[in-house]
């Protein structure tokens, strides 16, 4: 009975210890300046690797470096100052995607790679010419104005693609899996 007792004590008190913390109210896209509407406080059981409540007046007025998602505890490294996006190294390239060029389900946060579609400059009679996919993470789609018209999506690639991206004709968005490194 001694026994209960004191593991009882032990776990109240270990989960007694809460702290208020950020954690995103709405979705944020990257490179958006952080606003009071953006967050809300909430009390949990966290040790590091988070941002606390406390810090608020910091981290407001900043951008978030990745797009991020309403309802996630925000980390330190998820803001930066006014340039904080796009990254170093990294470049923002919005591409016209026709009508059955990309998913439909194509969303923020996917990682993609760009090719060039049918009767586009880059796909020559012989397969040498044809011009390597662009890789990277999807920050902004937006739907067609109206149906069978272009959608723009926007991907964040490295800086030394953008040319390549630039000149990629018809581009078909492929979604890759998020956990692996292989692109076509």
């Amino acid at each position: 009975m001694v026994v209960s007792a004191v593991g009882f004590v032990l776990v109240t008190s270990m989960v007694g210890e809460r702290e208020r913390v950020l954690v995103l109210a709405r979705d944020v896209p990257a490179g958006r300046v952080l606003d009071v509407g953006d967050l809300r406080q909430v009390e949990v059981a966290s040790e590091t690797g988070v941002v606390s409540a406390a810090d608020r007046g910091r981290v407001l007025g900043r951008r978030a470096r990745v797009p991020l998602v309403a309802g996630a505890l925000l980390a330190p490294g998820q803001f930066g100052g006014a340039r904080a996006f796009p990254p170093k190294g990294q470049s923002e390239v919005a591409f016209a995607i026709e009508a059955g060029s990309a998913s439909p389900g194509v969303v923020r946060g996917d990682r993609v790679a760009v090719l060039e579609g049918p009767g586009g400059a880059a796909t020559g009679e012989r397969e040498e010419e044809a011009v390597a996919p662009v890789v990277g993470t999807v920050i902004g789609a937006k739907a067609a104005e109206s149906p069978g018209g272009v959608r723009v999506v926007t991907v964040l690639v490295e800086t030394g693609a953008v040319r390549r991206a630039a000149g990629l004709e018809h581009p078909r968005v492929v979604v890759l899996p998020a956990d692996g490194r292989e692109a076509p």
